[in-house]
């Protein structure tokens, strides 16, 4: 079967309840890393030869392309970033031993050999934001990845090195792969999905991606419900560090992404609740600060990537073999579950098994009725006869059921006969669930039930079962 059509390509279900422990250096809480946007320059200006001039990001309130003409106004609000605001977040990061890494358009650079030099002299990662800060939605692969390349070319001309970061920001649904395609970037950040880094399969590459922010960027002040005034800046910059770290106190630490732009937070009204904000998080203990390619090298040493078999790129044949016997003699049930919209989300434990019980539970009557009677009696003859399936023998064993008392067995026994004489198929309990003494009980129990309840019961526990299977199947950390 072709399951294209039938596989969604988004990832909903990421690190799940329980990310990794980052175990940042010095066992620190947080991990701190401002992005500095180099844009200037680099922007829509028909100097560039683009069609019209740049309309995003600016002091200019619902500014639109201006087609074939200059924009003065834009362009000189452009160059402030670069002439003022970038010497000013320069001295800021510098007298506070803050590190950062810039987002540096190549053609920008290409245009700011000073301000090249000051990135380089104060140890700055300067990671690569494109060829040009234009719009790829509409691009071809085809015509992004020459930008691609060509950015690559002009930020080695430039800065004397090729990039190990890559951020295009205004991206397309190609990008990622693109860019993982060309194998050169210890991380790509053209997501936002996250607190924590992670990887992806990129062919027989894994591809390391460290997740941006737009909610922690300067780029609110300029934007609709966005940041008034420095204040407001400050507060949800703080706010969100303190949740942040405090979740790092309990364990589960991560990173915090603020991205600024020289022509934004440069500005003297804004600069100083960003120096607000670094004096606070420099006033705890216990914090990283953080370039991202420092980020990306520690989590390839402490968490680098792991490869698993995942249910999810399998084809049916595969799939059915490893998944078919999950409910007890049922293949079918697999095979319906591969036909399913499977994704990311279905490659863990819970995923998995929440597939094939949508195929369980979509299923007929007689079709249930079917499963459960494939199920066997509980320490009953073909137990005895060494008969049961593997799954079966290890889980009746786990009770204690294979080793059992002769009035135990009589017991079990008359239970069995009485328990099939009243609702026509077995009695089914998932076993890892209890001891002896609560099969039993349960068993007692449950005899006495109306069989249409007692149906539902034992549908509910081959579900149970199928869980600890799948469980078996995947590993729990899976």
């Amino acid at each position: 079967m072709n399951t294209e059509n039938t596989r969604y390509l988004r990832n909903m279900s990421g690190y799940g309840p329980t990310p990794p422990k980052a175990e940042w250096p010095g066992g620190a809480k947080i991990a701190v890393q401002f992005v500095i946007n180099y844009e200037e320059g680099g922007e829509n200006c028909i100097l560039h030869g683009d069609a019209a001039s740049e309309a995003f990001l600016s002091e200019i309130v619902g500014a639109a392309p201006w087609p074939g003409q200059r924009h003065w106004n834009m362009e000189s609000i452009y160059e402030y970033g670069a002439r003022a605001g970038f010497w000013r977040l320069h001295r800021l990061f510098t007298s506070m031993g803050i590190p950062a890494t810039v987002y540096g358009v190549a053609s920008a650079l290409a245009r700011s050999p000073e301000q090249v030099a000051a990135m380089q002299e104060a140890d700055w990662e300067i990671a690569s934001h494109g060829l040009k800060w234009i719009e790829y939605k509409d691009a071809t692969a085809e015509s992004e990845k020459a930008d691609m390349l060509e950015a690559i070319r002009l930020h080695e001309e430039v800065t004397g090195a090729k990039p190990k970061g890559w951020y295009t920001g205004r991206c397309s649904a190609n990008t990622v792969a693109l860019a993982a395609e060309l194998g050169i970037f210890d991380y790509i950040s053209d997501i936002y999905d996250d607190d924590l880094p992670y990887w992806i399969e990129a062919g027989e590459r894994d591809q390391l991606l460290i997740p941006y922010t737009l909610d922690c960027n300067d780029m609110r002040f300029a934007t609709a419900q966005g940041f008034n005034s420095g204040d407001q800046y400050f507060a949800y910059l703080k706010d969100t560090f303190d949740c942040l770290y405090e979740e790092g106190a309990t364990g589960t630490a991560k990173m915090m992404n603020i991205g600024l732009h020289c022509r934004l937070v440069g500005r003297p009204g804004r600069v100083m609740a960003l120096k607000r904000f670094m004096d606070y998080a420099q006033s705890k203990g216990d914090v990283w600060f953080a370039r991202r390619i420092d980020i990306a090298r520690h989590w390839q040493a402490v968490h680098p990537a792991v490869r698993f078999e995942r249910p999810s790129r399998m084809d049916a044949e595969r799939f059915v073999a490893l998944y078919g016997g999950v409910f007890e003699h049922s293949p079918w049930i697999a095979e319906r579950a591969h036909a399913l919209e499977l994704g990311a989300a279905h490659d863990t434990v819970i995923g998995l098994h929440n597939a094939l019980c949508r195929a369980f539970r979509s299923a007929t009557k007689d079709e249930k009725l079917a499963v459960l009677k494939a199920h066997p009696d509980l320490a009953g003859k073909l137990a005895a006869a060494k008969a049961l399936t593997a799954d079966s023998t290890a889980e009746q064993a786990s009770a204690g059921l294979d080793i059992l008392s002769e009035k135990e067995r009589t017991q079990f026994t008359a239970l069995n006969t009485a328990y099939m004489g009243k609702h026509g198929f077995p009695f089914i309990i998932a076993v890892r669930d209890h001891d002896k003494a609560g099969i039993l009980a349960a068993f007692r129990q449950r005899i006495d039930n109306d069989s249409e309840t007692e149906f539902a019961t034992a549908c509910g526990q081959v579900e149970r079962i199928a869980f600890h299977r799948v469980g078996a199947l995947l590993g729990g950390d899976a």
